[in-house]
């Protein structure tokens, strides 16, 4: 691996005039920090970040803490996140914490060993002391904090508009699915879809969901068909539960959407690829992460943002698993 002396070596120069390159600080003649440019991309040298955040007192790094990364709706988010933070020079250092508080808290410690400028914190314990003691400024992303600056969704109005469309397609016996009781985001769902429903006199069964993973998705769908056999209508925590739902009716003969309509949660790319494409509440994932990543931006320069507590909105999308006019 090479080093700040090969650099030098290699472009003709002191090791001074590669550190004043790197560091953007002192007079460079163009054509010899051209001969430093040269050599770094030759010997393929990078400098270490955390060095020069310390040499400069100005970090360029950013936490990324993700619940579960085998998700499709986070890379969305981490992506959005990355575009933003890219566009200012700064650089995303991603932990995935299994929806595990022991690894959440490692990678909290992590973030901080390496000197970043700043935290993004889609994580499923908002009220750790970590971060209302930080000593650098953090976003919540996809969840909401009283008081904290947070990017999170209209997830109210997203559980009133599944459950409008469900009795719109007539579904006479509804399951909601109930995401962790921890996340403020998903009980706003719950609660929204509830309201329709009660205020409908409709009939309906709650199964909760420990988590939104894959495999508990996939307990949570075999459990909900054998604890509600009859049901003719599933509005799913999010999209991962909502294909397993999916899959299990199926499995289970059920046809999509004539004896049962399914409806997601998030849009992730994957539930329009599915047979029957899966009709959903979109999150405006991408554009969630570049939010986030202005707003943590903004408090890092301690620059004052016109709003710390953003809620986007969210729009169904309609597609093969409710029912059309022909199965009314």
């Amino acid at each position: 691996m090479a080093t700040i002396k090969d650099v030098a070596g290699a472009a003709g120069v002191s090791v001074a005039t590669v550190s004043r390159v790197l560091n953007d600080n002192g007079y460079v003649h163009e054509d010899t920090r051209t001969k430093v440019m040269l050599a770094m991309e030759k010997l393929n040298y990078y400098p270490n970040e955390v060095a020069r955040s310390l040499y400069k007192r100005e970090s360029r790094l950013v936490g990324l803490l993700l619940p579960d990364i085998t998700n499709p709706f986070f890379p969305q988010l981490a992506r959005g996140a990355e575009d933003e933070l890219q566009r200012e020079g700064y650089r995303l250092m991603i932990g995935n914490s299994d929806e595990e508080l022991e690894k959440e808290l490692d990678y909290l410690q992590t973030f901080k060993q390496n000197q970043v400028a700043g935290i993004l914190a889609a994580t499923n314990y908002p009220d750790l002391p970590e971060y209302s003691g930080s000593l650098y400024p953090v976003v919540f992303l996809d969840r909401a904090k009283e008081g904290a600056p947070s990017v999170f969704s209209d997830g109210r109005a997203g559980g009133k508009r599944a459950a409008e469309e469900m009795l719109r397609g007539k579904s006479t016996s509804i399951t909601l699915v109930k995401g962790p009781g921890r996340l403020p985001t998903a009980q706003e769902r719950f609660n929204g879809a509830r309201d329709v429903l009660q205020k409908a006199g409709a009939q309906f069964n709650v199964i909760s969901a420990a988590s939104f993973s894959i495999k508990d998705a996939a307990i949570l769908a075999k459990e909900l068909f054998a604890a509600f056999p009859e049901t003719d209508g599933v509005i799913a925590s999010n999209d991962i539960a909502a294909a397993a739902v999916l899959h299990e009716a199926l499995r289970l003969g059920k046809k999509v959407p004539k004896e049962i309509q399914i409806i997601g949660y998030d849009d992730i790319p994957q539930s329009s690829l599915l047979f029957p494409s899966l009709s959903t509440i979109r999150q405006p994932a991408y554009e969630m992460g570049k939010r986030a990543a202005g707003l943590l931006l903004q408090l890092i320069k301690k620059e004052p943002p016109k709003e710390t507590s953003i809620q986007m909105p969210v729009t169904y999308m309609e597609r093969q698993t409710t029912r059309k006019d022909e199965y009314k």
